[in-house]
């Protein structure tokens, strides 16, 4: 069964727990001199599948990507050029409407008619 490459990193400290575990049952019960029990020795060889996996994983990891090959799309025709535009007529100018009083012509005709405000103010008051 293949194993997930996120998950051998867990896998070797749940193996490490086991071992120790083991290696501490067998020094309790045992004692230090006693060589390693079969247990301990499964899963030190499972510690040691598991780092050369690792590793394994690692390595292949920094080694380059294959690129997917871009297809080279194919050329199109050129497009006919265009017609040259007729150059238009220039128009007539427009004749400028006489009808607007400028801004100018505004202000002085109400500074006029103010001016002929108070002095038809100033008659009626003498009479």
């Amino acid at each position: 069964m293949p194993i997930r490459t996120a998950s051998l990193t867990h896998q070797i400290q749940k193996n490490g727990a086991r071992l120790h575990r083991a290696m501490l049952i067998r020094v309790h019960s045992q004692g230090t001199a006693e060589p390693a029990s079969e247990d301990e020795r499964l899963l030190l060889d499972e510690r040691r599948e598991l780092k050369e996996a690792r590793a394994q994983r690692q390595a292949q990891a920094k080694l380059p990507k294959a690129k997917p090959v871009r297809e080279a799309k194919a050329a199109k025709p050129p497009k006919a050029p265009k017609a040259p535009k007729v150059a238009k007529e220039p128009k007539e100018p427009k004749e400028a409407k006489g009808n607007k009083p400028s801004r100018a012509e505004k202000l002085s005709k109400k500074a006029e008619n103010l001016e002929a405000a108070r002095k038809a103010q100033k008659k009626s008051a003498k009479t």
